[in-house]
């Protein structure tokens, strides 16, 4: 799961949108200088990317990597999740996709103190709208892989690996209510947003 899907895991979970992306920052165990419910929101999308490794669908969809290539599966699995949603957005959520990623946006953005904590900038909002709203568009998963990429030691190889995500995208999308469904269960009961 990507940013798109882990927002809208915490949005009907009702908890925090910070601490759904703050998943991919922070590091270690000790989450007491934030608050309770970005600290549950943090420990919420650690739970789901363990989860999603685990998956069967996703087991099965890595399975269609070559070997070499199955190191990257996850992150291009990650993505083709979020286009794979983005498609069928109308299926999954009542507000507009626009709406919905510029409230998100918004509600990490506004969280300035706990990516202070974890020695990060929040997003600007506007900007993390466009963002988010590009995952629905080949043009933004491409971009996003490339930027991946980037950061990596053999960016080659990982797009490589990427070559097939139209396909795997295309794959996820019957599959991917169930796998939702099923991400969604890992939510602490009634767990207030901030």
């Amino acid at each position: 799961m990507n940013f798109l899907a882990h927002l809208w895991i915490a949005d009907v979970t009702g908890t925090s949108m910070p601490g759904a992306i703050l998943g991919d920052v922070v590091r270690g165990s000790d989450l007491s200088m934030y608050s309770h419910s970005v600290a549950e929101g943090i420990r919420l999308h650690r739970r789901i990317d363990a989860a999603t490794d685990r998956h069967p669908l996703l087991i099965e969809a890595r399975s269609g990597f070559a070997d070499g290539e199955r190191r990257y599966a996850g992150i291009v699995l990650d993505l083709a999740c979020d286009f794979a949603l983005a498609g069928d957005w109308p299926q999954h959520h009542p507000a507009s996709m626009e709406a919905f990623c510029a409230r998100a946006a918004q509600a990490v953005a506004v969280d300035t103190a706990s990516f202070r904590a974890a020695g990060a900038e929040a997003p600007e909002a506007r900007r993390f709208t466009q963002l988010l709203q590009s995952y629905g568009r080949e043009d933004g998963i491409e971009r996003a892989l490339q930027r991946i990429a980037l950061r990596l030691r053999r960016p080659d190889a990982m797009l490589h690996a990427a070559r097939s995500w139209r396909t795997q995208a295309e794959s996820l999308r019957a599959t991917l209510p169930r796998l939702l469904d099923d991400l969604r269960q890992l939510a602490p009961p009634q767990t207030p947003r901030p």
